[in-house]
């Protein structure tokens, strides 16, 4: 992707601290205040992170608010053609055996040849998947008889009949060629392209969750429709492909009228439904490691972070200055009451305190907990000056030691039963890192190295092997290590070892699928996520992702006006969240296939600016952000079908829902985190650009949302930059530095709060990548090249074997036999001298 595609983001207006640089005067303590308020009352967050939103979420998501007049059209399109059917009976009257025979006729219906017809027979089926509402008095009654609906569709055969018509919909060049040459494209420019989605979005997202009153036959329908969806079944390809050549189709300008988020939600929840969600992959990393004969994962990771608490967010700059006021207001009161207790009772001058050290001693012994608040109190990431904040004042120190009353700056018992009592994770210890400390050690001690030898310990002091027996305690091995190993034992030895055995996942089908168009897929999916971030300025180059929330005719009243903003504002934001969410799993997925997998597709998307993208992304209010109350309740499917339409009016568009946070916009912000971690997890080059485009000050802003699982992977991308950070910003941020201790996993020996890794050689960076991409191509030719064997294919040298083979010819070769004879042999002069000479 070129520079101007991907809009790197303007963060050169921070500075070290996180706080942008304002114009001087009143208006900097203005903002500052407002900093502090937002911080200060920000609350925990009650999210609890999953693979998807609640099902009544997810479907209302699919529609835009300006559909909302096109379910009534649905119904009048299924009651028109049900009633010549039903003879005054509804559908929820039918037995199962007619509603079997309805189902079958607009099946047939489908494959007419007149567009209009088809599309009046989708509308009707749709309705069915949509639940038959217009028969239904609750939301649950709804749900009740989509799902019904739904597996009777996917029973009687209406997926494959919509895959086709979908392919003919997307293999439509008049109506590409109509919508590039329009100069704005609305919701009737996709209309037939929208129902068919919607019809496979229901359907996916209906039958891919589970529930505890499933039928049998409807379990089984699910395993038949997942292995269906991950395997070649459909043109060749998994069903996901198809989905990902209309994205590349829509960002490369060839079909501007694709309806872009139905087909983003409808890939999402293919991979989701066919690879598996997190808990899923949890499960498989757990069997790929037995199959290993590798160690069980000293945690569940999944439950670790969700036992984990937010910690507070770093205090700002406002913060700050009206503690040390109270501080200062506290200090004078205090003065002056012990002034005036002295004036009519101690025969002493005022300004000559006496103050017994033993007495102080005495105290400070009794509080256990007074060093405690003296490292706290250093630890402060900006406290100004700490040895001022460590003085007691002389006055008070006499007010303090008076016998009687108990000291009034001890904190409550309550408070102090709050300290945990570990670490939440095992710390981790790799080979390469055992195999490095004992180097530097035998350098040190005996003078020369042995290599990778871990074993030997021979000339080493006793502390030593100490050392090396806790490293081996904690020592870990992943499932990438033992694939690269195996690798690279393939790449040394073909004819020994012969053909590797790759198993046929659903992982591995999409993987082969994907690779020849990878770049494009990752392309076309950071294009879509940067026209759709909330910091982006539209740019009249850029793609056009509204096409499906457009009405035809503008709004003219400011209530439509406004309903159309939110529309679109929550359009773009359920696209973050299909895209970050779809990346997440293709990332989590490749690596435990296979590593290199992983490597391919990360390597891809830092090449297209991914990181600056996401940087991007978090360089504005999240607080806000994640706060947004994109969303009228009322219009939500399938409410508004069920219920009736109240009267919008401004102020119950500006009120919004009554949700603490957006559950979408928490989600996509984890999602992009999880994304950063994984692309820079172990990459110092990576990790440097985190440092260039200057991410310390955004992502210590993202701490200031308390939701543990989001602060976890700011303090993870925090974690692995600090080293570069320099001494001075470790030294004023030290309550984060203590987040980071607390809640991120410890690798032993390393030094990540220091500048001393050997590692972090400016020169090797570019060789680092390089490298890696050498590796991911020998991989790829060595398992998925067709004709890799070339070199180590056996020859047959024999004369008479050679002519003896028999050769295929076509049926009416023997007609043109003669004329052959004459073009290729007779005509050809042979130089026989040429097989004499040498070669």
């Amino acid at each position: 992707m070129q520079a101007e595609d991907m809009e790197v983001p303007i963060i050169s207006n921070l500075n070290d601290n996180g706080d942008r640089q304002r114009p001087k005067g009143k208006d900097v303590f203005k903002d500052q205040q407002k900093e502090s308020e937002s911080s200060m009352e920000s609350p925990n967050l009650e999210f609890e992170y999953g693979d998807t939103d609640t099902l009544t979420a997810e479907l209302s998501e699919l529609y835009s608010y300006t559909e909302e007049p096109e379910f009534a059209l649905n119904r009048d399109y299924f009651e028109e053609d049900f009633k010549s059917h039903a003879r005054g009976r509804r559908w929820i009257e039918l037995t199962l055996e007619e509603q079997r025979a309805y189902v079958m006729r607009l099946l047939d219906a489908l494959e007419v040849t007149d567009r209009d017809k088809r599309l009046k027979v989708a509308r009707a089926i749709l309705y069915l998947a949509q639940g038959v509402f217009d028969e239904c008095d609750t939301e649950v009654d709804v749900l009740h008889w989509s799902r019904h609906n739904v597996f009777l569709l996917y029973d009687m055969g209406i997926f494959t009949a919509l895959l086709e018509l979908l392919s003919m919909e997307i293999d439509n060049s008049q109506a590409c060629s109509s919508a590039v040459r329009k100069p704005a494209i609305s919701l009737a420019d996709s209309t037939e392209l929208r129902v068919l989605l919607s019809i496979m979005y229901l359907m996916m997202e209906t039958v891919r969750v589970q529930t505890e009153d499933d039928r049998p036959e409807w379990t089984a329908a699910r395993e038949t429709f997942k292995n269906e969806l991950g395997s070649p079944l459909y043109n060749g390809e998994p069903f996901a492909l198809l989905l990902f050549t209309m994205v590349t189709k829509f960002c490369s300008m060839n079909a501007p009228h694709f309806p872009m988020k139905k087909v983003l939600l409808l890939l999402w929840k293919t991979v989701l439904f066919t690879l598996g969600g997190f808990e899923e992959l949890q499960e498989m990393k757990v069997g790929s490691r037995r199959r290993l004969d590798l160690p069980p994962l000293p945690e569940d990771s999944i439950k670790v972070v969700r036992a984990m608490r937010a910690a507070s967010p770093p205090a700002s700059a406002m913060e700050l200055i009206e503690q040390q006021q109270q501080q200062k207001r506290g200090r004078r009161s205090r003065r002056s009451a012990f002034v005036d207790s002295l004036e009519g009772d101690s025969p002493y001058p005022k300004k000559q305190p006496l103050v017994k050290q033993d007495s102080l001693d005495t105290y400070n012994e009794r509080d256990p907990f007074k060093n405690d608040d003296a490292r706290d109190e250093e630890e402060d990431p900006e406290d100004g000056d700490s040895g001022i904040e460590g003085e007691v004042d002389p006055l008070d120190r006499d007010v303090i030691i008076q016998p009687p009353p108990p000291p009034p700056l001890l904190r409550p018992p309550a408070e102090r039963v709050n300290f945990p009592k570990g670490l939440p994770w095992a710390p981790k210890v790799r080979e390469k890192d055992i195999e490095h400390f004992l180097e530097t050690s035998r350098n040190k001690f005996i003078g020369f190295t042995l290599g990778n030898d871990t074993e030997t310990l021979v000339g080493l002091p006793r502390p030593i092997h100490e050392s090396v027996k806790t490293l081996k305690q904690h020592k870990y091995v992943s499932i990438a290590e033992i694939q690269i190993k195996r690798e690279e034992e393939l790449q040394q030895c073909p004819m020994t070892l012969g053909e590797e055995e790759v198993e046929e996942t659903p992982a591995e089908a999409l993987y082969l699928g994907m690779l020849p168009n990878l770049s494009q897929y990752v392309i076309a999916l950071l294009k879509l996520l940067l026209a759709a971030a909330p910091t982006s300025k539209a740019k009249t180059d850029s793609i056009n992702i509204l096409a499906d929330v457009l009405p035809e005719e503008m709004p003219i009243t400011v209530l439509q006006s406004m309903k159309l903003g939110i529309d679109v504002n929550r359009h773009k934001e359920i696209i973050v969240k299909a895209i970050s969410a779809l990346l997440l799993l293709l990332l989590k997925h490749f690596k435990l296939n296979h590593i290199y997998q992983f490597e391919i597709v990360s390597q891809h998307l830092v090449f297209a600016n991914c990181i600056p993208l996401i940087l991007k992304f978090f360089n504005q209010n999240i607080m806000s952000y994640i706060s947004a109350k994109n969303s009228i309740c009322v219009l939500d499917f399938p409410h508004c079908a069920v219920h009736e339409m109240p009267e919008l009016t401004a102020e119950s568009l500006e009120a919004g829902d009554n949700n603490q946070f957006c559950w979408r916009n928490l989600f996509s912000c984890i999602n992009l985190l999880r994304i950063l971690n994984k692309l820079t997890k172990w990459k110092h080059s990576r990790t440097m650009m985190l440092v260039v485009f200057k991410s310390a000050p955004i992502l210590k802003r993202a701490l200031k949302v308390k939701q543990a699982m989001m602060q976890l992977y700011v303090l993870k991308l925090l974690k692995i930059q600090t080293k570069y950070l320099g001494r001075q910003w470790r030294k004023s941020n030290m309550k984060t530095m203590s987040a980071i201790y607390q809640k991120v996993r410890h690798r032993l020996n390393d030094d990540w709060a220091y500048g001393n890794d050997i590692d972090a050689r400016p020169w090797d960076f570019q060789a680092e990548e390089c490298a890696l991409r050498e590796s991911i191509e020998r991989f790829n030719s060595r398992r998925y090249d067709k004709n890799r064997n070339g070199d180590f294919a056996p020859v047959d040298n024999c004369l008479q074997s050679v002519l003896g083979q028999r050769v295929d010819l076509p049926e009416d070769f023997h007609y043109s036999y003669e004329m052959w004879l004459e073009r290729e042999v007779f005509s050809q002069p042979i130089q026989w001298e040429g097989l004499l000479q040498h070669p």
